[in-house]
């Protein structure tokens, strides 16, 4: 027996004595790639245990995250800091080890996973980040940017829309340093999948422009490396490798069946197996002579020692691009960028301009963005729409990758996930944007961010039936709803240029979770404000406009409702009725603000509040409460003009002091 296959026994064992123990999860796919992880992890993974985020190491992904045993066997066989008895705690709670990689949650993994397909995403996305990141700082013959991007998928990966969008942008882009490992076991849940799956995958990926690699026996440690040296040698093509695998592999009953998709072997499988694999071993137990040939510590140290020797040297030849390589690896923003921005802010305030809040939204990224280097813009299709383009755009290509801007195509859940990807890498601000109503397309993608607390900046515009004649289909209802509802995501609808720019301030410097910035077509009145008023616009929420001694009603508004606000609010001052605003752009940071604060912007005292937005009205119930009234949407729109959409639907002046007349009676 080989010593290769005994390392790669090693993976096979852990992983089916953890999801045994655990008593759920997937054998099969950690058995069938071992081969090939024990060849990549050995023999050419650029990476230090000791300290797992190296800046050059190289990005290693499992986006069939099912299989996460294979990569916490990997972990705690090369030397991270991963404990057999984290192996031993798989799928428990609080534990390293949770049932699929999640990022945060152990040392060495790059990207959450487990919605098939998207770590495919996040793959191509830190590619292209490598490579930007390389054209910007790579001088001559220093290179302080040089590391590959590897991704292990599966049929179900490939089977998933989101596979046709990123692969085909990764292809257009020439992501050479992109490697991907198919693992062609033919099994899926549902059994083999020549009866569903029957694509001719190799052709496939030779149309998006990939090297592709055909018939690599997954089994065979020669011809994995004969194929690994290949894809490496290939700088302007990503390469897929296709690797004929068995599911379960050394199973003497269930290998390359579903039977051990997802589910533990049982007792007499896995000693049969263990038999089989010529393992004798008891569970968790692992040789020591296995052990000291899979350790990587001294390997990385050595590894990462050598390029900091290079960045030192890069550092003396190019000190000012040294220290802000670093700036951006460690995701601080510039100095003085916050006086930049505070500026800018009171300069849209003293303009006092009516404009949509998109164009707003644009104004702030040509203010910001040249003080900003790592912001990395995009839009999927819709830059002449979203407005995302700003004066210094400059596009990303396959030939010069020394850029600032991607053009995703109409690709709204691949621009997501691939923006969690160049987030997740390291030395960019990613934004892309699209319609609101098109966050659905990329809702999964979304959720990952907030879920990875991933620092992406989502441009949303198009923000209500405000659009108009697109219709319903395009007119964005329950989406708001939907963003507010998902923890660790900041949304903002700013209620005109000066809170646009707040807004756009706000998701840079937000580290905690992904912001999603949701504009309008349609023009918005500037609403003149003092400076505290400015500053606290930060603060999510806050009085725009009151009367003279305590309010008896308050309105509530957001966006675009925020002037139709102050107009009711105008008519009904005449009516001699004392009447407080509250702008709330952010529902999710005034939310977090202190109880002293909240309860100065909305005093308990008052009950009477009608909440006025143009989404659906379950959400502002929770600030309106039993007595309160919500003049909102709770049926999808229509096809006509934007203002005779407001007046149909209730967003009017008139409503307003109507419903208000008969909350106060």
């Amino acid at each position: 027996m080989s010593a290769r296959f005994t390392n790669a026994n090693a993976i096979r064992a852990l992983a089916m004595d953890a999801v045994q123990q655990a008593k759920s999860g997937h054998p099969g796919m950690p058995m069938g790639m071992a081969d090939i992880a024990e060849v990549l992890w050995n023999d050419h993974l650029k990476h230090n245990p000791n300290n797992p985020k190296w800046p050059d190491r190289d990005r290693f992904i499992i986006s069939n995250g099912h299989g996460s045993m294979l990569q916490y066997a990997l972990l705690h066989l090369s030397g991270y800091d991963v404990s057999i008895d984290d192996l031993k705690n798989f799928r428990q709670l609080h534990s390293k080890t949770p049932g699929h990689p999640e990022y945060g949650y152990t040392p060495g993994i790059e990207t959450t996973t487990g919605p098939l397909g998207q770590g495919l995403a996040n793959a191509v996305g830190m590619a292209i980040a490598e490579k930007t990141l390389a054209a910007q700082f790579n001088k001559g013959d220093h290179n302080i940017v040089d590391h590959h991007t590897y991704v292990f998928l599966g049929d179900g990966c490939l089977m998933e829309g989101i596979s046709h969008e990123v692969c085909s942008l990764a292809g257009t882009l020439g992501l050479g340093k992109l490697i991907a490992f198919y693992d062609d076991n033919g099994i899926s849940i549902d059994g083999e999948v020549h009866g569903w799956f029957t694509d001719d995958t190799p052709k496939r990926f030779e149309a998006y422009g990939w090297q592709v690699i055909p018939n690599v026996n997954g089994h065979d440690p020669v011809e994995i490396q004969m194929a690994l040296e290949t894809a490496q040698k290939e700088t302007n093509r990503p390469t897929l490798i296709c690797c004929k695998t068995v599911i379960g592999f050394g199973a003497p009953t269930k290998a390359g069946k579903e039977e051990c998709h997802g589910a533990p072997l049982g007792d007499a499988e896995i000693a049969g197996t263990r038999e089989k694999l010529g393992w004798p071993h008891a569970p968790f137990v692992v040789p020591n002579e296995i052990y000291a040939a899979w350790n990587a510590k001294e390997k990385g140290a050595k590894l990462e020692a050598e390029w900091q020797k290079r960045f030192e040297a890069y550092r003396a030849a190019y000190p000012e691009l040294a220290d802000e390589f670093l700036r951006r690896i460690e995701g601080e923003l510039p100095a003085h960028f916050s006086e930049h921005a505070q500026a800018y802010i009171k300069e849209v305030n003293e303009k006092a301009a009516t404009i949509a809040s998109r164009k707003a939204s644009e104004n702030s990224i040509n203010a910001l963005a040249p003080a900003l280097p790592e912001l990395l813009g995009g839009s999927a299709d819709l830059a002449g729409s979203n407005l995302t383009i700003w004066k210094g755009t400059k596009g990303i290509s396959a030939e010069n990758a020394d850029g600032n801007y991607l053009y995703y195509g109409v690709r709204e859940f691949g621009m997501s996930a691939i923006m969690n990807g160049i987030a997740l890498h390291g030395g960019f601000i990613p934004y892309g944007g699209t319609f609101l109503i098109f966050m659905e397309y990329a809702r999964n993608a979304v959720r990952m961010s907030a879920l990875m607390k991933q620092r992406v900046i989502y441009v949303y515009t198009h923000d209500s039936i405000g659009l108009g004649e697109d219709g319903p289909t395009h007119q964005p209802i329950e989406q708001l709803n939907n963003l507010r509802g998902t923890p660790n995501m900041t949304v903002w609808r700013p209620a005109d240029a000066v809170e646009s720019a707040v807004a756009w301030f706000a998701a840079v410097k937000n580290k905690q979770g992904p912001s999603a910035l949701v504009f309008s077509r349609q023009n918005l009145p500037h609403q003149q404000r003092n400076e505290t008023q400015i500053a606290e616009i930060a603060q999510g929420a806050y009085v725009l406009s009151d009367s003279n001694g305590t309010p008896e009603l308050i309105l509530i508004a957001t966006g675009s409702e925020v002037s139709l606000a102050m107009d009711a609010a105008k008519a009904l001052r005449e009516q001699g009725k004392n009447v407080r605003v509250v702008s709330m752009p952010s529902s999710n940071v005034f939310d977090a603000q202190s109880d002293e604060y909240r309860e100065s912007v909305l005093p308990s005292s008052v009950r009477k509040r009608i909440a006025i937005e143009a989404g659906h009205t379950d959400f502002w119930f929770k600030y309106v409460g039993l007595d309160g009234r919500v003049i909102g949407m709770q049926s999808f729109g229509e096809s006509a003009p934007g203002g005779a959409l407001f007046k149909h639907f209730g967003f009017t002046v008139e409503n307003i002091v109507s419903t208000a007349n008969e909350l106060l009676k």
